[in-house]
């Protein structure tokens, strides 16, 4: 492979020798493993598609520009094909050291740490990756295989050297960022100010309500927030104040409709639901075990259960494509949980937990009783704990959908094994005010819990503020709740819309503060490197998005942006999103014109669907297709994308032929 291209006399790679020194030292064992044989076909066909392409690029040139013209911009694409690939060459030979490590298991899993995964270990294995300090930017995300993901995707490795100054445990924290941070850090270095800074960034990528400062600001600066007596100033007892957790248990009780009064004693407070994550994952788990959880989902959990506890992460992996036992995109089911508890088991990692996010971030789900219900009985039979974390229950806002509390149940199949988180962050927009609570009605759990307090409590003062806020029910109702529910409709609908306009699928959800978006479409190849290129592209663009790969999502292309913010932001925000997408989609249109099969494209989305969302799986339109929900799909997509029925009446046609007008009215979502 070495001498086979003129590519290794354009660019050096950076790291390289200490992977073939690697390689080198693994010659032995690795001369009687198939997977050489495997993985050397994989790259030969790799570069002989990208010396195929590149010779298809120079043709083009050479018809199109005069010599010097056509010599320097062939340079130029020849040296990005070359980064292009040395980019991959290095996720490859980054995910031949996962698999050489786990060659004995002979097994793939879901588990989201190496098994056994040592702080010292892990570091010395990316320290031979990218010890050189050379240009590992790219591998902040990285492609990954679908079942397992490993502890380098999450971790910054451009120019990692070890500092003396650190444990081992503290040199992985300093590493333990991805595109998320990235992203945040650019933002908070250069924001949208409408008047300061009009060519900012603007921040659809962090989930924070900004409809209700006024709101707030007004009810949080009124005469009864501003107490201040020697007991606020002093140690309270660590899971709060008494007169905070009799306030948090009335509230809890009346907004998530319990059968039965919810009793203080088994209420604790902790500055914010990262917290209650960390210090639940420390208390239930050893070091090493793991906790269950679908993706996609809220990335900040991995570091809140990790960086503190060593705590692992076993993906249920969901996917967007509807099947008879899949009714909705990224639907979680029962079968699924037991396969990858199973999958984790047979690797001899042990779970103690499930997480649940209701409603759900970033999919905007909201989990029927039903289904709860199944939930904790499949973790009941395998004595699971529960994590349930209800934050956006107040952020629901749609009359249309209906939120059910675990706490609301008449029966908890486990309650000594079942525990509900909630915070003020979301639901009252205040996410600078860091508030959790947990509620659980096992001492042991709560007494553990409480002793991390220490750690991670909330000020006196503090808690007095969200005490008057809690007990003032009349303001919450008549005033915030209408206030805020309306307003989040509002822009919830604005950006949809414009998102049909671009013809742009999406889950069309009502609660919470984000939309979960399909941009696979405008992905040429459909892999994580070309999401995270056009996540760069946004972000260049200045507007921030969050992408599929930043919640383990399993699919490339899937976006999440936040809604929550001013109308004028996101007028500017939308027009930032239009300007990339509608550059990518001529860039896309034009490399297709030499190719003769195209893949299916997705069209405009309609707005009677409960979930906008085309059945897309990067299948060439030139194959026939044998699933009949992909066709009946197809069919619906073209009927929505005619205007026959705003031409045509329906006593019209129903004098005409009124059962096939009926048919296609139903399958059109129109009745």
């Amino acid at each position: 492979m070495a001498n086979s291209s003129r590519i290794q006399n354009v660019v050096p790679r950076p790291g390289f020798s200490a992977l073939h020194r690697l390689r080198k030292k693994r010659k032995g064992q690795r001369m009687r493993d198939p997977l050489d044989d495997l993985l050397l076909k994989t790259l030969t066909s790799q570069r002989a598609m990208e010396e195929r392409f590149l010779q298809m690029e120079e043709r083009r040139f050479q018809r199109d520009l005069d010599v010097e013209e056509r010599r320097m911009q062939l340079e130029q694409r020849r040296f990005e094909l070359e980064r292009e690939h040395e980019f991959r060459m290095f996720n490859v030979f980054a995910q031949m050291l996962s698999i050489l490590k786990q060659s004995h298991s002979g097994s793939s899993s879901s588990v989201a740490m190496p098994r056994g995964l040592d702080f010292s270990q892990a570091l010395s294995e990316i320290e031979g990756i990218g010890g050189g300090g050379g240009n590992l930017q790219e591998m902040r995300v990285r492609p990954l295989t679908k079942r397992r993901v490993d502890v380098h995707g999450f971790c910054n490795l451009n120019g990692f050297q070890r500092s003396p100054y650190l444990s081992a445990r503290g040199n992985f924290a300093n590493m333990f960022q991805g595109s998320t941070e990235e992203g945040y850090k650019a933002y908070h270095a250069d924001k949208y100010d409408e008047d300061k800074n009009p060519n900012g960034i603007i921040n659809f990528g962090t989930s924070e309500n900004k409809l209700c400062f006024d709101l707030m600001s007004k009810r949080l600066t009124q005469t009864d927030m501003n107490l201040m007596e020697p007991s606020l100033l002093q140690y309270p007892d660590w899971k709060g104040h008494l007169f905070l957790r009799e306030e948090v248990a009335r509230f809890l009780t009346y907004y998530c409709k319990t059968p039965a009064p919810l009793k203080a004693e088994n209420v604790i407070v902790l500055n914010g639901c990262g917290s209650l994550f960390s210090a639940l994952a420390t208390v239930l788990c050893d070091p090493g075990e793991a906790v269950l959880i679908a993706t996609p989902f809220y990335g900040g959990i991995t570091q809140s259960i990790f960086l503190y506890g060593n705590v692992k992460l076993v993906y249920v992996c969901l996917d967007s494509k509807i099947t008879g036992a899949n009714t909705r995109p990224f639907q979680l089911t029962v079968e699924k949980l037991e396969k990858s508890l199973q999958d984790a088991q047979a690797e001899g990692v042990t779970v103690r937990a499930l997480i649940l996010l209701n409603p759900q971030n970033p999919l905007g789900d909201i989990y029927s009783l039903s289904e709860l219900r199944d939930y904790l009985e499949f973790a009941k039979r395998h004595e699971l704990h529960v994590i349930v974390d209800e934050i956006y229950m107040l952020s629901v806002f749609d009359e249309s959908a209906t939120f059910h509390s675990v706490l609301s149940m008449d029966r908890l199949p486990d309650p000594q094994r079942t525990h509900v988180m909630w915070g003020i962050t979301k639901d009252f927009a205040v996410s600078g005010i860091r508030f959790g609570t947990l509620y659980t009605e096992n001492q042991d759990v709560a007494n553990a819990v409480a002793s991390l307090c220490y750690f991670h409590g909330v000020c006196g003062p503090v808690q007095h503020k969200v005490a008057q806020l809690l007990k003032d029910r009349d303001w919450i109702n008549q005033v915030y709740l209408r206030a805020n529910h309306a307003r989040l409709k509002a822009a919830h609908t604005y950006v949809t819309d414009e998102l049909k306009t671009l013809g742009v699928p999406f889950l069309n959800r009502n609660a919470g503060f984000f939309v979960w978006i399909d941009f696979r479409k405008y992905l040429k190849t459909g892999t994580f490197e070309e999401e995270l290129l056009l996540w760069k592209r946004f972000l260049d663009n200045k507007v921030l998005l969050s992408c599929g790969k930043a919640f383990e999502c399993s699919e490339p292309g899937w976006f999440r942006i936040i809604f929550a913010d001013k109308i004028h932001r996101l007028q500017l925000g939308m027009q930032r999103i239009r300007k990339v997408l509608e550059e990518r989609e001529q860039e896309i249109l034009a490399e297709e014109k030499e190719q003769p099969c195209q893949s299916d494209q997705d069209g405009k989305a309609d707005s009677t669907d409960e979930v906008i969302f085309v059945s897309r799986h990067q299948e060439p339109t030139c194959a026939s297709s044998s699933n009949l929900g992909d066709l009946i799909g197809l069919l619906q997509q073209q009927m929505r994308s005619s205007d026959w029925l705003q031409k045509n009446t329906a006593e019209q046609f129903a004098q005409e032929k009124p059962e096939i007008y009926d048919v296609f009215s139903k399958l059109m979502g129109k009745q």
